[in-house]
């Protein structure tokens, strides 16, 4: 197996760190100081995984900004779009800074938002929470398919492979599949309040990984 490059060296011990303090606090039977101190309301791994969503955004801006110098500006575009969403999501995870600024919610986020911050994330929609059902289990699938499915089939599936670099999608590698898979089942099996946080700072980390070094790198690096 190559070695890992100085940049996966670091998120990568990043993200066994996290799950390895994750398990220490499942088998010592510590589940309040996790829920309470390291994956609490505005804690470390949640101020990380904003941290490193902003940085995953950033990192698309310089790829979308390399595929404008090569006039692929389709390819620009939809790169340019996946830093939105990423810049989203860093927002999103910190309720856009709300606790910090102490600004006050807004009539329309009181009324519909469980936890009466501004955010979408948290929104009640009808008897749904979107938390459990468009931002939980369904995006839950979403990148997983994309995390260890994607990487297995664009070797073996043409088609595939084709429609993956023409949306100028970063592709992930075996290693990113294999830190994906291992930290699913594992949250899977500890039983913490909160585990879930931890799950979206490896998943952050991981994004930080591809975007920098995606495996097919030609496709940004040619335009």
């Amino acid at each position: 197996m190559p070695r890992l490059s100085p940049v996966d060296q670091l998120l990568f011990g990043l993200a066994y760190a996290s799950l390895f303090f994750s398990v220490l606090y499942y088998l010592t039977g510590f589940a309040q100081p996790f829920a309470e101190g390291f994956a609490a309301e505005d804690g470390p791994v949640e101020w990380s995984t904003a941290l490193f969503l902003l940085g995953a955004s950033g990192v698309l801006v310089w790829q979308a900004a390399r595929l404008a110098g090569r006039r692929a500006f389709g390819a620009t575009a939809l790169v340019a779009f996946y830093a939105l969403l990423f810049f989203f999501a860093a927002g999103e995870e910190i309720s856009w800074g709300q606790r910090v600024f102490g600004w006050e919610t807004t009539e329309f986020f009181r009324e519909h938002n469980y936890q009466r911050e501004t955010n979408l994330h948290n929104l009640v929609v009808g008897e749904q929470q979107l938390a459990k059902t468009l931002f939980g289990s369904v995006l839950t699938v979403v990148l997983l398919l994309y995390l260890v499915v994607l990487p297995l089939l664009y070797p073996r599936v043409p088609v595939l492979a084709r429609l993956t670099d023409t949306l100028a999608v970063p592709l992930p590698g075996l290693r990113h599949a294999g830190i994906a898979f291992g930290a699913s089942l594992l949250i899977a099996v500890i039983d913490l309040p909160r585990k879930w946080e931890v799950y979206e700072f490896v998943f952050s980390v991981i994004a930080l990984s591809i975007f920098w070094a995606p495996a097919n790198r030609g496709r940004f690096d040619k335009g």
